[in-house]
């Protein structure tokens, strides 16, 4: 099933119910018409990560289900899948088989090998500074080959997610046959998680190394058109990257919104807001909330550092049960260019505000995806922090099919579905979008016009109320009828 501009739910496997099936039940029951599309974080057999670190493409983990019930869900949404085109399990039987052959190993050169990449074998610090890395040192792991000789290689993230050198002609044949197996299977977009970091070169940041990024991003996308299928580049960085990206057309991520939209409901201002929803792409996919954290990094430049500082430091004192701690190494969690909280806590649990962040996004240019606990408005679960330790699962409750069933009686969840449904079936989304000025900066105001109707958000960012009022694109807007029950 092919794209369409209808909003994409992102849940893992087992998280609206603890597997495929469950989830399939979920969604044929409860989410007809609220969502249109599906984002199936990723289910193959992995050693970390919560999936992202792949073992294999060609199976699905047995405690989430089969192929089978993935092609069920493609057949009535249409799907994202990932594919982790920067790395592969340490795990895997492709790295098994390197460090139990070594040279002989028909993927000798599927990884990077320190030894084959820098000129004398090892970085210098100057090489090691340029790196835009997630490490304090070199981007490394030690291996043990059989024969007892030893190497470093290339691993970005987590030493179970060891870097694939697709510089080599093995990788790339790799990468080709996943891509199209993932098609065949139902995918009507192949998210490339961790794309910018693909791309490496002597002398460069490795990241986001042009023109290396296009040609791979090129031959991707060139490979799976043939197919009806998208690709969508995984950047978390600066927000100019996705409008470079979006100038060639490609499908991008709109990770500015969420501390947009903190900032204006906090602040209750609109400028900043309005000023990038005045210059974002069209053709991307917005989101408010990830499996990941709320995103800082892709805001520079949008807001001042000084507002930056300002908007964390007001989800820490306004957020529902939200630390400083839960993003340090104490729950194993140093990443500076992310917060971690549920979006529905991060604005106190308040039910008005939550839905006016979900209004202003459905109303904002792109295709709207939510997150499963932010679909169900859900709160921080310090339970699963306190016993994993992890600062990401403050933001990745395991949902029963009873519990779901029970959120699903919840006002707020029930407003949220009423304006979802409403944002997928109105003909004035696939229109023009504009802004209407208002002198007051607390007030916001959104439109969409197309097929001859017309939807308008009108909203107040202090008080946290809005009204959605649509009719004929011709008519007053005294002729225009009220959202009911949102």
């Amino acid at each position: 099933m092919a794209i369409r501009n209808e909003i994409m739910l992102i849940t893992y496997a087992d998280s609206l119910g603890k597997n495929l099936k469950e989830t399939a039940g979920i969604l044929n029951t409860h989410l007809k018409g609220v969502v249109g599309g599906v984002h199936l974080l990723p289910f193959y057999p992995s050693s970390a990560d919560r999936g992202f670190a792949p073992m294999t493409y060609r199976e699905v983990e047995p405690a989430f289900g089969s192929w089978e019930d993935v092609e069920g869900i493609a057949r009535d949404f249409y799907l994202m899948v990932d594919f982790m085109i920067n790395h592969i399990s340490r795990s895997s039987d492709y790295f098994k088989d390197f460090a139990a052959r070594k040279d002989e190993s028909p993927y000798a050169d599927f990884f990077i090998r320190y030894k084959d990449f820098w000129p004398d074998g090892e970085p210098t610090q100057e090489d090691v500074d340029l790196i835009y890395k997630r490490k304090p040192r070199a981007p490394y792991i030690d291996i043990t080959f059989a024969d007892g000789s030893t190497e470093k290689v290339w691993c970005t993230f987590d030493e179970e997610q060891v870097d694939l050198n697709l510089y080599g002609e093995t990788a790339q044949q790799f990468v080709c046959d996943e891509l199209v197996h993932l098609a065949d299977r139902g995918a009507a977009v192949i998210r490339l998680d961790a794309f910018a970091y693909a791309t490496k070169k002597v002398g460069t940041s490795c990241f986001f190394v042009e023109p290396d990024i296009w040609n791979m991003l090129g031959d991707a996308a060139s490979l799976l058109a043939s197919r009806g299928v998208e690709v969508l580049p995984e950047i978390h960085e600066h927000y100019s990257i996705q409008l470079k990206l979006a100038e060639k057309d490609y499908y991008v991520y709109d990770f500015a919104l969420p501390m947009l939209v903190l900032h204006a409901l906090y602040n209750g201002r609109s400028d900043r807001l309005l000023h990038w929803l005045s210059i974002c792409p069209g053709k991307q996919f917005t989101t408010l909330d990830t499996h990941d954290g709320i995103g800082v990094v892709d805001v520079r430049g949008l807001l001042t550092d000084e507002e930056i500082e300002e908007t964390k430091e007001a989800l820490f004192s306004r957020g529902a049960n939200v630390k400083k701690i839960y993003n340090t190494m104490a729950y194993n969690n140093l990443d500076i260019y992310q917060v971690n909280c549920t979006y529905y806590s991060a604005l106190g649990d308040n039910d008005d505000a939550y839905v006016l962040a979900r209004a202003i996004q459905f109303f904002s240019p792109g295709i709207p995806q939510v997150y499963y606990v932010g679909l169900l408005a859900g709160r921080n679960d310090i339970a699963l922090l306190e016993e994993t330790k992890v600062g990401r699962n403050i933001n990745r409750h395991y949902y029963s099919t009873e519990e779901v069933d029970a959120e699903l009686q919840r006002p707020v969840v029930q407003r949220l579905f009423n304006l979802m449904r409403f944002r997928n079936t109105h003909p004035a989304f696939n229109g023009k979008f504009a802004i209407v000025s208002h002198e007051e900066p607390h007030l916001l105001e959104l439109s969409w016009t197309g097929d001859g109707h017309k939807a308008v958000l009108k909203a107040d960012l202090a008080a946290h109320t809005f009204t959605v009022l649509y009719g004929n694109a011709a008519g007053t807007p005294d002729d225009y009828t009220v959202l009911e029950d949102v």
